[in-house]
């Protein structure tokens, strides 16, 4: 974490993005912005056709993150972001599951 940001400055998103996010390269999408933002977590596609996300970072970043969901990739149609904040578990790095 960067020497300005403490603990109690991160904070933690668990979203579910709904809609047409699947096959328009909204997983790499959403890595390469939290990669830029400095976010730490992980995406992944769920059976159901929803995307599954992590981000754990200063809170601004995450919050940033969070709200961009609802756009994502050029080719995405979001029709529903569900987040729910929790408190950090000390990720690092951002990954692509499988």
């Amino acid at each position: 974490m960067p020497a300005n940001e403490t603990d109690s400055d991160r904070t933690r998103a668990h979203v579910f993005v709904s809609g047409t996010v699947q096959g328009v390269f909204y997983r790499a999408t959403t890595r390469d912005t939290a990669q830029e933002r400095g976010v730490d977590g992980w995406v992944r596609n769920l059976e159901d056709g929803r995307v599954e996300a992590v981000f754990e970072g200063a809170r601004a970043d995450v919050e940033a993150m969070v709200e961009w969901c609802h756009e994502g990739s050029p080719a995405a149609t979001v029709t529903d972001v569900e987040a729910e904040f929790e408190a950090p578990k000390g990720r690092h790095g951002f990954e692509i599951r499988y």
